[in-house]
């Protein structure tokens, strides 16, 4: 798979093959290096400190490679926080006023210094839940969401879904792993189920296999997550391409059939049978 811009310098890890077993037996099992021990069943921190491009997998495959590209099946902005329910609308027209100025005057001038200066004393003298509402018809904009949302978790610590939607605005700022993956992590523990927390998780682990395994968690956590399927059989077909592992090339094409049999989406069919004609052709 070619090298994607700005994508997280990867070290790659050699795995043994599995000895004695043919490719196709294996098709669908559970590779053995995905394998989890009990102590790591539960998010640590993550000790990343790479640049991230928003993506669920990137990695570069040698030029000598001889096989088609695979689509990535999973194409992650980000993680949807439209669906996490915030508090009340607050009455502070005099806020959203404000901060709509702001903006507005952001887009005319486009200086993002000035910009987070404005928003950092406009958010001083708001409440958390004020804050909150103020920001709710910017949600798609990572520069005003990331200053209003630092004072909501500053006061908030334990509110999982503010942590989630300042992780995401970090990662869509490329902010760094390290600190997204942090705020993904404490929004777990505050809140096990939110699964907007554990695809940051798993989006924040830099080295290929690691992210493998994190999917791989995730999906077993929330069978019903399409996404977070996708998301392990393209990461395992971009270490199988980058590595010539046809154990994790196997993996990446049982993952893309159980996914296959799990949606009914045209367009996901699509993508998933087209990542599989390719993957089925891979020769090393």
């Amino acid at each position: 798979m070619a090298r994607i811009p700005h994508a997280i310098p990867a070290t790659f890890i050699k795995v043994q093959r599995w000895p004695g077993v043919s490719r196709r037996s294996r098709r669908g099992a559970t590779h053995p290096s995905l394998a989890q021990p009990a102590h790591l069943q539960s998010p640590a921190a993550v000790r990343v400190s790479h640049r991230a491009f928003v993506r669920a997998s990137f990695s570069a495959a040698p030029p000598a490679a001889r096989y088609r590209r695979v689509p990535c099946v999973t194409k992650v902005p980000g993680v949807t926080v439209r669906d996490m329910p915030g508090p009340s609308p607050s009455n502070s027209h005099d806020l959203n006023e404000q901060l709509a100025r702001i903006v507005h005057d952001h887009n005319v001038t486009t200086s993002t210094t000035e910009l987070r200066k404005q928003l950092a004393e406009l958010a001083a003298s708001a409440t958390p839940d004020a804050l909150i509402a103020a920001a709710e018809p910017h949600r798609d904009d990572p520069e005003v969401i990331a200053p209003f949302y630092e004072v909501v978790v500053a006061a908030q610590p334990d509110n999982a879904r503010a942590l989630v939607v300042l992780a995401n605005a970090y990662w869509l700022q490329g902010r760094g792993p390290q600190v997204v993956g942090e705020l993904a992590t404490k929004a777990i523990a505050a809140d096990p189920a939110n699964r907007g927390a554990w695809h940051l998780w798993a989006l924040s682990e830099s080295d290929p296999r690691a992210r493998v395994r994190r999917w791989q968690q995730v999906s077993e956590r929330f069978p019903s997550d399409h996404l977070a399927l996708a998301a392990v059989a393209d990461n395992a077909a971009s270490v199988a391409g980058a590595e010539h592992d046809y154990s994790m090339l196997d993996f990446a094409i049982g993952t893309y059939e159980r996914l296959l049999e799990q949606t009914s989406e045209p367009a996901q069919r699509e993508a998933v049978s087209t990542a599989l004609s390719a993957l089925r052709g891979w020769r090393f």
